[in-house]
């Protein structure tokens, strides 16, 4: 029989042995089915158990590697005590409050100038704001004297100077990919703050010498509720305080100096405030606008010229050059005009701009008075011919004033006329009387120089002289005020 507890137990290891007595006294396919009994108890006994779930991750044993590198900040026991003890003080007040003014030193790094708007008489700046102060509430033990370095988020903590951008109409701190902030604290409190910043401001230009003007612009640093008994503002290194990157160019000025000031501003209610200078000067370059107006403009005068070597029957080719001229300076005009603010003085190009366009107006003047007189003059020869059919039979000398038309050669023409054609003397005498009557308004004239009076009335007369003198005068006048106007100017 087999003994109690003779059977491998199922909680037992594999070391555990079957027990079995009077093996001898079984049967044969007894003994094989106890065998095979023992055998599936050994194979269960062999195999892993299986943990049941508790909730709790399981920690594994820690490598050699683990060891030697092990995170502090996570074997901390307790609460960390932190170095900066912001939660200890009060930093809604200024460092050494009630006491002098607190130094803050400044330094700025221009990374660019980005535009400047004529018609908004403003500029844009991208600079890096750097402040220095010394705040003892932030000391903290060092055994290597290294700064501790932080981004915005410690900023809302702590005190920091309250600078603000006077005459700024938009301005912004750059976040891309985070707010670009940066505080350094080192172990004797000295803090470092910086802070990228884009900031568009006012200029005050002044447009009487455009394009040929120089700018000079000011970016304003100032403390906003803090005056010079509590916050002392200063440049950290003097002129060395601003440095500029040497990329730095515009398209339409040129760059020439960049240098700080600083001074005292006073407001009535507040009291006095430390303010700071960024000081920049702009020269315009000229070729752009010598290119877009100046060019253009003398071309269109120059091309109003072109009428007084057109014959003045020509009506519909001398009007309508004196009309194109005349349109085209105006669009010239009104395009400088809309890229400008509405100032109320004269700027440099408004004078070369209006000088020019009274040339061509001149021009145009100029052949409406030639036609005109080229009318009265056909009107009166033709009354003359209608009333005195031949002019032959008085003296040339006289006759040939009436109409103002006609030479000496053209009356020793008519003497071949028949004696049929010959004036009687009565119609002589009628002949005289009409002179006399249309000659009388320079019968003064002739009183004081017979010959001035003569060349002064044949030029009168002649719409030819008009024409060639015209040629002369234009060009002449508009080349003395070129003269003029560029060496005042430049």
């Amino acid at each position: 029989m087999v003994k109690p507890g003779g059977i491998c137990s199922a909680a037992g290891y594999w070391k555990a042995a079957c027990s079995i007595t009077d093996v001898h006294g079984m049967p044969y396919f007894a003994r094989l089915i106890l065998l095979l009994f023992c055998l599936m108890v050994l194979v269960e006994t062999r195999k892993p158990k299986k943990r049941r779930w508790t909730g709790q991750l399981e920690t594994s044993k820690s490598s050699h590697l683990y060891k030697k590198n092990l995170d502090v900040t996570k074997i901390r026991k307790g609460k960390p005590q932190p170095l900066l003890r912001v939660d200890d003080h009060d930093f809604t007040m200024r460092p050494a409050f009630g006491g002098p003014a607190i130094p803050v030193g400044v330094d700025v790094q221009v990374e660019s100038l980005d535009s400047i708007s004529e018609v908004d008489m403003d500029f844009t700046m991208t600079l890096y704001l750097r402040h220095y102060w010394k705040d003892e509430r932030l000391v903290f033990p060092s055994t290597s004297n290294k700064s501790m370095t932080f981004d915005g988020r410690l900023v809302k903590k702590i005190w920091v100077p309250d600078v603000f951008f006077v005459h700024s109409k938009r301005s912004f701190i750059h976040d891309t990919t985070t707010d670009n902030i940066m505080l350094r604290v080192f172990p004797d409190g000295q803090v470092l703050y910086s802070l990228r910043i884009t900031v568009t401001a006012m200029c005050n230009m002044d447009f009487s010498h455009f394009p040929l003007d120089s700018q000079t612009c000011s970016l304003e640093l100032e403390s906003y509720a803090y005056t010079d008994e509590d916050l002392m503002l200063y440049w950290k290194n003097g002129d060395e305080s601003l440095k500029t990157d040497e990329k730095i160019s515009l398209s339409q000025f040129l760059i020439q100096k960049f240098h700080t000031t600083s001074r005292l501003a006073f407001y009535s209610s507040t009291g006095w405030y430390n303010r700071l200078y960024i000081n920049f000067t702009l020269r315009r370059h000229i070729f752009f606008f010598l290119l877009q107006t100046y060019f253009p403009a003398t071309l269109m005068v120059m091309l109003s010229w072109v009428s007084f070597w057109i014959d003045r029957r020509a009506v519909p080719a001398r009007v309508s050059l004196g009309i194109t001229t005349v349109l085209t300076m105006s669009t010239i005009i009104t395009g400088v005009n809309a890229s400008m603010p509405r100032v109320s003085y004269i700027k440099a190009v408004d004078i070369y701009l209006w000088v020019s366009f009274v040339f061509v107006f001149l021009s145009v003047l100029e052949y409406a008075a030639v036609n005109y007189l080229t009318t009265v003059q056909e009107r009166k020869q033709r009354k003359l011919q209608e009333k005195f059919p031949c002019m032959c039979g008085m003296l040339h000398s006289r006759t040939m004033m009436l109409g103002g038309s006609y030479s000496e050669s053209e009356a020793n023409s008519l003497v071949g006329y028949p004696r049929s054609h010959i004036l009687t003397e009565e119609e002589r005498q009628d002949k005289i009387v009409v002179h006399l009557a249309l000659s009388s308004e320079s019968n003064s004239s002739r009183k004081k120089g017979l010959l001035k009076g003569q060349v002064g009335l044949r030029i009168f007369q002649n719409t030819h002289a008009i024409d060639k003198y015209s040629r002369l005068i234009f060009p002449a006048s508009y080349i003395f005020f070129n003269l003029i106007y560029w060496s005042v100017l430049a």
